[in-house]
């Protein structure tokens, strides 16, 4: 036995004796044998005996753990600078033009926060001032954040355990899940979006119409499911014409990461009214961002003021700054579309040896791989997903987790620089446990 500076058994025990002292028993950890890491570099993280463990799970890190580029961006500002936006600084309009210019043109003005769920809270603010209605239409099995209004609001956590069920402001309509959804295949658009259509008349005749649609462009908790062609456009045409605010929630899938687009939404053809963004866009530092069109933005000018202590301060804007040099020079969207590809063909020519292999799903790199019992039920293999997840972890040192309603989905959503050699790892290492008649346990 060691002291609590290595990550051997002693000292992982008494990391958790503190942690059970001084953490509220409602937060969680990654895998029934905790990982104890003490560095990050590119895609990997390293654990206190120096050990490598590939990453295939932190979006967050987003162009690799610890990017220089980043850290020393963030140092040298905190060196010269660090307030708040009633302030006038250059770093702060440096970012934001250069943010805006990604987007659509008529998404232009721009409120930095410091987190994803803030950024969605502030757009639901938004689209309440700009349509004086405060019901909301969202997809099965969502998320939005941590907030009592996006707890509301996110069936993954309000229908989960230790929810309150449904609020009277909020309707549901069906996940656009076109494999394993209500209705299947390419076809599918409609029926769905006929689903958002009938959530609207549903809140306008029980008396809370609806001001906004909010909707990840793939969805994250659902499995990331990507939603059949043309669904995104039937949806927003639903929602505006029942008078509702689009909001794209790109918290997840920004910045790249779809490989085909910068931003999920553009898989779709579609332009939000307001688009969120969190996660990977500070690279691990707490940022976040909602742009928005200037009509909304000026039916938020009512008279309140809106102040955020740090949000857009120097630092952070630097940060932000840094990311989209990293993202830019380093071509890691196209980055992105090659090693996305690279591991869908992978997995779907696993498939046809592992029948217990559903689908593949997502693009770029934030992809799902459903494990099923029966290709033609599309029973979940929960067991099974989770078994896999744990024996990677043990004896391959390589971090996965699960998702979906059946908890079946593998969920692949790596920092940017994870490589084709790293995919080949990956994939041969699910070979491997698949082939060891694994397959038959559900």
């Amino acid at each position: 036995m060691t002291d609590s500076n290595t990550g051997t058994a002693s000292g992982v025990e008494e990391l958790l004796r503190r942690r059970a002292q001084h953490l509220p028993q409602a937060t969680t950890l990654h895998y029934e044998r905790p990982l104890h890491v003490v560095r990050g570099e590119g895609a990997h993280l390293i654990d206190a005996d120096g050990h490598r463990y590939l990453d295939c799970i932190n979006n967050v890190s987003h162009v690799g753990h610890a990017h220089p580029r980043v850290a020393e961006a963030a140092c040298q500002q905190m060196r010269l600078l660090n307030t708040n936006a009633r302030f006038l600084y250059e770093q702060l309009f440096d970012y934001v033009e250069r943010l805006t210019a990604l987007l659509p043109e008529r998404l232009s003005v721009c409120f930095l926060v410091n987190s994803g769920s803030e950024a969605n809270e502030l757009a639901l603010r938004l689209a309440r001032a700009h349509t004086h209605r405060r019901g909301v239409v969202v997809l099965d099995h969502a998320y939005h954040g941590n907030t009592t209004t996006l707890i509301d609001i996110s069936p993954y956590k309000f229908n989960g355990r230790g929810g309150e069920g449904r609020q009277p402001f909020v309707q549901v309509a069906a996940t656009p899940d076109p494999y394993a959804g209500r209705f299947r295949g390419s076809g599918s658009a409609a029926g769905y979006a006929d689903e958002v259509r009938t959530a609207f008349d549903r809140a306008a005749a029980e008396g809370h119409p609806a001001g906004a649609f909010i909707a990840e462009s793939i969805m994250g908790c659902a499995g990331q499911v990507e939603p059949p062609a043309g669904y995104l456009q039937m949806a927003y045409d639903a929602a505006r014409s029942a008078g509702a605010v689009c909001i794209a929630d790109e918290v997840q899938i920004g910045f790249g990461r779809v490989g085909d687009a910068f931003w999920g939404f553009e898989l779709q053809g579609v332009v939000p009214d307001v688009v969120t963004m969190g996660k990977p866009i500070g690279n691990g530092h707490p940022l976040g961002a909602v742009v928005t069109t200037p009509e909304v933005a000026d039916s938020f000018a009512n008279g309140m003021e809106y102040f955020n202590t740090f949000g857009g301060n120097p630092v952070s804007c630097v940060v932000g700054s840094a990311v989209l040099d990293v993202i830019e020079d380093e071509e890691l969207q196209q980055h992105a579309r090659q090693v996305g590809r690279h591991l869908q063909g992978g997995f779907h020519r696993l498939a046809e040896r592992h029948p217990v292999i559903g689908d593949v799903q997502g693009r770029g790199l934030f992809l799902g791989i459903p494990l099923v019992n029966d290709r033609q039920t599309r029973d979940p293999a929960g067991r099974l997903a989770r078994d896999l997840v744990r024996h990677l972890r043990e004896e391959d040192r390589i971090l996965l987790s699960v998702e979906g309603p059946g908890d079946n989905v593998l969920k692949l959503k790596p920092p940017l620089p994870f490589s084709t050699e790293d995919a080949d790892l990956l994939l041969d290492a699910v070979d491997r446990f698949l082939a060891h008649d694994h397959g038959t346990r559900a």
